[in-house]
Protein backbone atom coordinates (compact mmCIF):
# COMPACT_ATOMS: atom_id res chain seq x y z
CA UNK A 1 0.00 0.00 0.00
CA UNK A 2 1.60 3.45 -1.17
CA UNK A 3 2.05 6.31 1.74
CA UNK A 4 -0.08 9.28 1.50
CA UNK A 5 0.59 11.11 4.13
CA UNK A 6 4.18 12.66 5.44
CA UNK A 7 5.05 11.44 8.89
CA UNK A 8 4.72 13.97 11.50
CA UNK A 9 2.26 16.42 9.28
CA UNK A 10 -1.13 17.24 11.66
CA UNK A 11 -4.02 19.53 11.97
CA UNK A 12 -3.95 21.69 14.01
CA UNK A 13 -6.84 22.50 15.73
CA UNK A 14 -8.40 25.82 17.67
CA UNK A 15 -9.22 26.57 21.44
CA UNK A 16 -12.53 24.66 22.55
CA UNK A 17 -13.72 27.83 23.95
CA UNK A 18 -12.81 31.94 22.85
CA UNK A 19 -10.80 34.21 24.56
CA UNK A 20 -13.86 36.55 25.30
CA UNK A 21 -16.20 33.70 26.29
CA UNK A 22 -15.79 33.73 30.17
CA UNK A 23 -19.35 33.19 30.73
CA UNK A 24 -19.22 29.17 29.52
CA UNK A 25 -17.59 28.42 33.35
CA UNK A 26 -18.15 31.91 35.70
CA UNK A 27 -16.42 30.42 38.57
CA UNK A 28 -12.98 30.54 36.51
CA UNK A 29 -14.25 33.87 35.22
CA UNK A 30 -14.50 35.44 38.91
CA UNK A 31 -11.49 33.62 39.72
CA UNK A 32 -9.41 35.35 36.78
CA UNK A 33 -10.95 38.63 37.59
CA UNK A 34 -10.54 38.61 41.21
CA UNK A 35 -6.72 36.52 41.26
CA UNK A 36 -5.06 36.06 38.22
CA UNK A 37 -2.08 35.00 40.01
CA UNK A 38 -4.12 32.39 41.67
CA UNK A 39 -5.30 31.19 38.04
CA UNK A 40 -1.76 31.28 36.85
CA UNK A 41 -0.49 29.10 39.80
CA UNK A 42 -3.63 26.58 38.98
CA UNK A 43 -3.03 26.25 35.37
CA UNK A 44 0.78 25.48 35.95
CA UNK A 45 -0.22 22.74 38.32
CA UNK A 46 -2.58 21.12 36.22
CA UNK A 47 0.47 21.36 33.64
CA UNK A 48 3.17 20.12 35.83
CA UNK A 49 5.18 23.52 36.23
CA UNK A 50 6.25 25.72 38.18
CA UNK A 51 3.32 28.11 39.85
CA UNK A 52 5.23 31.11 38.19
CA UNK A 53 5.18 29.35 34.87
CA UNK A 54 1.63 30.12 35.19
CA UNK A 55 1.48 34.12 34.58
CA UNK A 56 4.06 33.39 31.49
CA UNK A 57 3.08 33.58 28.06
CA UNK A 58 5.15 30.95 27.62
CA UNK A 59 2.83 28.39 29.47
CA UNK A 60 0.09 28.72 26.44
CA UNK A 61 2.56 28.54 23.92
CA UNK A 62 3.76 24.98 25.59
CA UNK A 63 0.21 24.02 25.72
CA UNK A 64 -0.97 24.82 22.28
CA UNK A 65 2.53 23.22 21.13
CA UNK A 66 1.23 19.87 23.61
CA UNK A 67 -2.04 20.15 21.80
CA UNK A 68 -1.69 21.03 18.09
CA UNK A 69 -3.49 24.05 18.61
CA UNK A 70 -3.10 27.16 15.98
CA UNK A 71 -1.25 30.28 16.82
CA UNK A 72 1.93 31.10 17.19
CA UNK A 73 4.21 32.55 20.03
CA UNK A 74 3.37 36.28 18.44
CA UNK A 75 0.01 35.73 18.79
CA UNK A 76 0.37 34.42 22.50
CA UNK A 77 2.38 37.40 23.34
CA UNK A 78 -0.07 39.64 22.14
CA UNK A 79 -2.82 37.73 23.86
CA UNK A 80 -0.53 38.17 27.21
CA UNK A 81 -0.10 41.52 27.29
CA UNK A 82 -3.31 42.71 26.13
CA UNK A 83 -5.84 40.70 28.36
CA UNK A 84 -3.77 38.27 30.72
CA UNK A 85 -6.98 37.67 32.33
CA UNK A 86 -9.15 36.86 29.64
CA UNK A 87 -6.25 34.46 27.90
CA UNK A 88 -5.74 32.53 31.14
CA UNK A 89 -9.58 32.02 31.47
CA UNK A 90 -9.65 30.26 27.99
CA UNK A 91 -6.56 28.24 28.88
CA UNK A 92 -8.30 27.38 32.49
CA UNK A 93 -11.55 25.96 30.33
CA UNK A 94 -9.51 24.48 27.91
CA UNK A 95 -7.89 22.54 30.24
CA UNK A 96 -11.03 21.28 31.81
CA UNK A 97 -12.36 20.44 28.92
CA UNK A 98 -10.02 18.05 27.76
CA UNK A 99 -9.59 16.58 31.07
CA UNK A 100 -13.56 15.86 30.92
CA UNK A 101 -12.66 14.53 27.50
CA UNK A 102 -9.91 12.19 29.18
CA UNK A 103 -7.17 13.69 26.77
CA UNK A 104 -5.43 15.81 29.01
Amino acid sequence: MPVTNQPGRYELADFQSGMFQCHHDIKICLLGSFCVSCLGCIIASDMDECCLCGMDMAIRSVYRTRYNIKGSMCNDCVAMSCCRPCTLCQLKRDIDLRKQQNIF
